[in-house]
C-alpha cells in the first residue's frame, strides 16, 4: 500500500496523531487538519450556544439588538401646496418623516416623487447615503437635473427625520453633534437683505443705479449703523450694471452681494470678482457638490449659499460645507422655505464648522397653521439649536391636505422682461 493511502492503518495517517512529549511533529496535512479544525469549530459553536442560553439577555456582549436593522419604508405621500412640495415617508414601525422642497413646478415634482418610490419601497430608511445614491444615479440621463435633485432633497430630509426619531435624538446629533450653541440668522430688526428693486438693462443710467443704492440705504436705516445689510442682485442685474452699482457703494456697506450672476457660466463670475471689491455669495440655484466645485477652484465666491431643499438635502449640504471648509469658505444658507425646510437647514448648520449667517422667514408662510416647530428665537439675532427628535417639526396632515386642495392649480410660471419686451433674468 502506498504511503499516501487514506486507510487508517497507513503510516501517513498515523503521523498526524499528537506527538509524544519531546517528539517531532509530523508534516502538515491539509485534509486531516481541516477535518480536525471544523470539528473543533463545531464544538466551539455548541459551547457558545450553551453560554448564550446560560447568560441570556443579562450579558450585553451576547445579545446586541440593532433597532434600525428591521425598519423598512412602506409608503410615500407627496403633497403639493402652491409653489412647495411636501413629502411624507412612512415605515413598518409606525415612524414617519417629512421633507420639503420648492423652486420647481410642485405637481410635476409630486409625480416624480411617487415614481421614485419604486426605488425606496421596502428599503431600510436609515441607509440614507445609499438611498441618495440609488435615487441620484437611477437614470443616467436625468441625474443632476433640478426636478430630480429637488425631489431627492425632500426625500433626504424625510429620511433624516425618520433616523432621528428612531434613535430619539435631534438630527444634528447624527451629523456629529453641534459645533455651536446658537445660530445667527436674518431677517430681523438688526439684519436685513435688500432687494435689487427690479430688473435692469445691460448697462445702467443714473436712475437705475440710484434705485439699488436706495435699497441699501433704506436697509441700513432699518438695522442701524451696527446692523447687518446684504444686497441680493437676484441675477436681475447684468454684469456691467452690477459693476456700476458696486462702485457707487462702499465695500463695507453690505455683508455680501448675493446672486451676482446666473449660474452656469463661471467666466462671468470671474469677470465680476476681478472688478468688484465686495464679498460674493451664491449657491441657491446650484445643486450637489459637483456644481459648487468650480466656484471654489476659481475663487469666485466668498460665501456659499446652498439651499437644503434645492441642493440635494441635508446630506449634500454637509458635503458642500466640507468642500467650503477646505477653501476656508463659510456657508450662509439660502432658505425661503416653511418651518419644515428651515428646520432641516438649521440641523445641518448646527454641525457645520464654517458658517456666517442663515436666512429665515418665520412668519410669512400660509402653511403656519399646518406646520409647527418650537424654535427658540432670541432677540439678539440668534436661534437656539433646532429641537428634536428628528427634525422636531409637527405636521397637521389634514390641514396640509386642505391647503393642497385650496391651492390646486394656483402655480404660475414666473418670468421677467426688459422695457423693450425681451426676456430678462431675475
Amino acid at each position: 500500500m502506498k504511503a499516501t493511502d487514506t486507510n487508517s492503518s497507513s503510516p501517513s495517517r498515523r503521523t498526524h496523531s499528537t506527538p509524544a512529549h519531546g517528539a517531532v511533529a509530523a508534516p502538515f496535512n491539509v485534509r486531516g487538519s481541516r477535518r480536525n479544525f471544523f470539528g473543533a469549530v463545531g464544538w466551539a459553536a455548541v459551547g457558545m450556544g450553551i453560554a448564550h442560553d446560560v447568560l441570556g439577555a443579562e450579558n450585553p456582549g451576547v445579545v446586541v439588538t440593532d433597532k434600525a436593522s428591521a425598519i423598512r419604508i412602506k409608503s410615500l405621500k407627496a403633497v403639493p401646496v402652491k409653489g412647495n412640495l411636501y413629502i411624507k415617508i412612512e415605515t413598518n414601525q409606525g415612524i414617519f418623516g417629512w421633507g420639503e422642497t420648492a423652486g420647481i413646478e410642485p405637481n410635476v415634482g409630486a409625480e416624480l416623487a411617487r415614481s421614485l418610490f419604486e426605488l425606496l419601497k421596502d428599503e431600510n430608511p436609515t441607509r440614507i447615503e445609499f438611498l441618495w445614491q440609488k435615487l441620484y444615479r437611477s437614470h443616467r440621463d436625468i441625474r443632476g437635473g433640478p426636478f430630480m435633485v429637488h425631489v431627492i432633497s425632500a426625500i433626504d430630509a424625510a429620511l433624516w427625520d425618520i433616523a432621528g426619531k428612531l434613535h430619539g435624538v435631534p438630527v444634528y446629533r447624527l451629523l456629529g453633534g453641534p459645533v455651536r450653541d446658537k445660530i445667527r440668522y436674518y431677517s430681523h430688526a438688526k439684519a436685513h437683505k435688500a432687494p435689487p428693486g427690479g430688473v435692469f438693462e445691460h448697462s445702467g443710467n443714473p436712475p437705475d443705479i440710484e434705485t439699488m443704492v436706495r435699497m441699501v440705504k433704506q436697509a441700513r436705516q432699518m438695522v442701524g449703523p451696527d446692523g447687518t445689510v446684504m444686497f441680493d442682485a437676484h441675477c436681475a442685474v447684468p454684469p456691467a450694471t452690477l459693476i456700476q452699482f458696486a462702485a457707487a457703494i462702499k465695500a463695507y456697506d453690505v455683508l455680501f452681494l448675493e446672486e451676482v450672476a446666473v449660474p452656469g457660466n463661471i467666466e462671468v463670475f470671474k469677470r465680476l470678482k476681478a472688478a468688484i471689491n465686495i464679498p460674493f455669495a451664491a449657491g441657491e440655484r446650484d445643486r450637489t457638490i459637483w456644481e459648487f466645485i468650480p466656484y471654489l477652484q476659481e475663487r469666485c465666491l466668498d460665501i456659499l449659499q446652498p439651499d437644503v431643499s434645492h441642493s440635494g438635502g441635508i446630506s449634500q449640504m454637509i458635503k458642500i460645507a466640507t468642500l467650503g471648509e477646505a477653501f476656508q469658505t463659510p456657508l450662509a444658507p439660502h432658505c425661503t422655505n416653511t418651518l419644515l425646510g428651515i428646520a432641516g437647514s438649521l440641523h445641518a448648520i448646527a454641525a457645520v464648522p464654517l458658517f456666517l449667517i442663515h436666512e429665515c422667514y418665520f412668519f410669512n408662510h400660509k402653511e403656519k397653521n399646518a406646520i409647527r416647530c418650537a424654535f427658540d428665537v432670541h432677540k439678539d439675532g440668534y436661534i437656539g439649536l433646532p429641537p428634536g427628535p428628528g427634525l422636531g417639526v409637527e405636521i397637521d396632515e389634514n390641514a396640509l391636505d386642505e391647503l393642497s386642495k385650496l391651492t390646486a392649480g394656483q402655480y404660475k410660471w414666473p418670468g421677467a422682461r426688459l422695457k423693450d419686451g425681451s426676456i430678462a433674468d431675475y
